[in-house]
């Protein structure tokens, strides 16, 4: 634009100091020295026509740096007003981001960048908050069965001559809560063990039924004792693809928390499906649990509250690793609840890509 511009100007100079203009120039010189019209005319003719190249050219040189002045100025404005918004980000300051609108989309920019900081900033804060109150909340139920272990174990060092049926059933007391301290002091150091992303996948072929059978047979005596039961549905020759470690984790957590939420005498149906390479496994219990808690179930050291006072809670890091490992191998983890039942769909590849 400033080249044309300058161009332009070049060709109506030129146009004008050889057609009328020259006439005013000399008549202006005549007047102004009190010279006569030839000698007017011949000054013109040595001073300008004769130099009209050299007076257009610097005509145009100073004309071309008056525009880009102009021009540069415009562009620093609008570098200045993308570093400020820029110091805004920085300084964290509250004040909105406002571009002129020539910048609509720089501005949508920084403002799209401002409000992602921002959520991070309060995802960090909420979940340095839960994980402090999961702290707090293992410090009480840490201190809860420790202080009845001393209880007890007290009572026995007082009362040596205490009749042995009274003695049994103070001991068998005291070794419940000393297996809950020992729960909960491996589920503390979970906490500071979880770091699941720097732990690489070992993947193969499995065999999901038989998987998910030997991990049932080892829940037994837990649901026996509880009266409840796990109802296998899965085909004999389903297979999915991944480590069979950290998916029996995977399968253990999901099932551990049906177990913890189900109701006495209830029966836990595990069934699977496959569609479209991936293989669909579902984990039904009867339960509710309300949609806001379900979009929260995932998190980092999340649990629901009747979890905080129960001898199966833990320090809510069973879903939130189980979901770690299904998304590194490239699946999902979903929860949902109609009311009356509680279901988990674990979604995985049947095969290598």
């Amino acid at each position: 634009m400033i080249m044309v511009l300058a161009i332009t100007v070049v060709f109506l100079i030129q146009t004008l100091a050889r057609g009328n203009v020259r006439e005013f120039v000399v008549d202006a010189i005549q007047k102004l020295f009190g010279m006569t019209f030839n000698d007017a005319r011949d000054l013109y003719l040595r001073l300008i026509y004769n130099n009209l190249n050299y007076i257009l050219l610097g005509v145009v040189v100073v004309f071309f740096m008056i525009l880009s002045r102009f021009m540069l100025s415009q562009f620093s404005k609008y570098f200045m007003e993308i570093s400020n918004g820029l110091d805004d980000l920085v300084e964290k300051k509250d004040r909105h981001i406002v571009l002129s609108p020539e910048m609509a989309t720089m501005e949508s920019k920084l403002k799209a960048i401002k409000q992602t900081l921002e959520d991070r900033k309060q995802e960090a804060r909420l979940s340095e908050q839960r994980k402090n109150d999961m702290v707090m909340y293992l410090a009480h139920d840490i201190k809860t069965p420790l202080t009845s272990v001393i209880g007890y174990l007290s009572l026995l060092d007082e009362a040596p001559d205490m009749p042995p049926e009274q003695k049994a059933k103070y001991v068998h007391i005291t070794l419940n809560k000393a297996n809950r301290l020992e729960k909960l002091v491996d589920e503390f150091f979970e906490i500071t063990r979880y770091n699941f992303q720097a732990d690489s996948l070992s993947k193969e072929n499995i065999d999901l039924y038989t998987m998910l059978a030997q991990m049932t047979d080892e829940f037994y005596p837990l649901l026996s004792a509880k009266g409840k039961q796990a109802d296998l549905q899965v085909p004999e020759d389903m297979l999915v693809y991944g480590d069979p470690g950290k998916l029996a984790r995977v399968f253990n957590n999901v099932l551990k928390n049906a177990v913890a939420y189900s109701p006495d005498n209830s029966v836990i149906t595990i069934s699977a499906a496959i569609s479209d390479d991936m293989v669909s496994i579902v984990f039904t219990n009867t339960g509710c649990i309300s949609k806001d808690k379900l979009t929260a179930i995932f998190e980092q050291f999340y649990r629901l509250d009747s979890a905080r006072t129960s001898d199966t809670g833990g320090a809510g890091l069973g879903l939130a690793i189980a979901k770690e490992i299904v998304v590194s191998h490239g699946g999902r983890i979903v929860a949902d609840s109609d009311g009356r039942q509680i279901s988990f769909t674990v979604e995985l590849p049947a095969m290598p890509k």
